[in-house]
């Protein structure tokens, strides 16, 4: 049977402003996106049985219709009529519910993989409108972009040029953390867009991470603390283990910081290590 194997990045928000709520109840943001080389494994093997079929090991992935990847088939079934199945296998390695969109980014792989094994011939645009109907995260792995602007949703995506590949210790603390529960955390007055988003990539531009490190940010971190506040704790731990500045990515509760060197982040990654278990070395993708 025809089969397709493709690699789904986890993504960084490295900054993230949130500006308003919308009429349909989300909020307006502008952030910097990075796609990164953490990644999960996915194959596609085509089947005339018209199922969709999920296998993954990992104990907390949905293999039925619960699972952004199911619905992203069943969705291009059902509008394009299409009678042929698939059979998916998943290895995964990004954490669930983490802040780094591996459902989502599995969601967009899925798009794609079946656009060509299912001979479908979607435009990118055509693509991206299906995305969005899976969620706000799922159009940025539409494109191929390393970096890039997230605005309304987070789903409006623009490239940026940065020219460089930056690497990056990732712990990500062993609890869940739901965007809707932030997001309704989430009291303190909105401001208007500020300068963060581009002042960030000029200064990575420059390739000084030590000076673009002090413009991560992100709006959604008093929510965040709020709603899991042992978080700010181990933020500041990160921080005092690493010498670096970090920041929440999305939702949480994965941490992140910048690093010149692979070298640096290794070494890091073995200090933290004495106290979180899941620590990874990335770079951008």
């Amino acid at each position: 049977m025809k089969s397709i194997f493709l690699r789904s990045p986890a993504k960084l928000n490295l900054a993230l402003k949130v500006l308003g709520k919308r009429p349909d109840g989300y909020h307006n943001l502008c952030t910097l996106f990075e796609k990164i080389t953490l990644q999960d494994d996915m194959r596609f093997v085509a089947t005339t049985s018209g199922k969709i079929r999920i296998y993954c090991h990992h104990p907390a992935v949905p293999r039925g219709p619960k699972n952004l990847i199911f619905k992203a088939a069943r969705m291009l079934q059902e509008d394009l009529a299409i009678s042929q199945g698939v059979d998916i296998y998943l290895t995964k390695r990004i954490p669930v519910a983490a802040g780094l969109a591996g459902g989502s980014s599995n969601a967009a792989t899925t798009l794609l993989a079946l656009d060509r094994l299912w001979g479908l011939n979607l435009s990118t645009a055509k693509l991206v409108r299906y995305a969005k109907r899976l969620g706000s995260d799922v159009p940025l792995f539409i494109y191929n972009y390393n970096f890039c602007i997230g605005t309304e949703r987070g789903d409006r995506i623009r490239g940026v040029k940065i020219g460089v590949k930056i690497w990056h210790i990732v712990v990500t603390p062993r609890l869940k953390v739901y965007s809707g529960e932030v997001f309704r955390a989430l009291k303190r007055e909105l401001t208007k867009i500020s300068g963060n988003a581009n002042i960030l990539t000029r200064e990575l531009r420059k390739n000084d991470l030590r000076k673009a490190s002090h413009f991560l940010s992100n709006d959604l971190e008093a929510a965040i603390v709020r709603v899991h506040p042992q978080l700010r704790i181990i933020k500041n731990n990160i921080k005092r283990i690493t010498g670096l500045d970090v920041c929440f990515s999305g939702s949480g509760p994965s941490i992140f910081g910048l690093v010149s060197t692979q070298r640096q982040a290794q070494a890091m990654a073995r200090k933290l290590r004495q106290h979180y278990v899941q620590v990874v070395v990335a770079r951008t993708l």
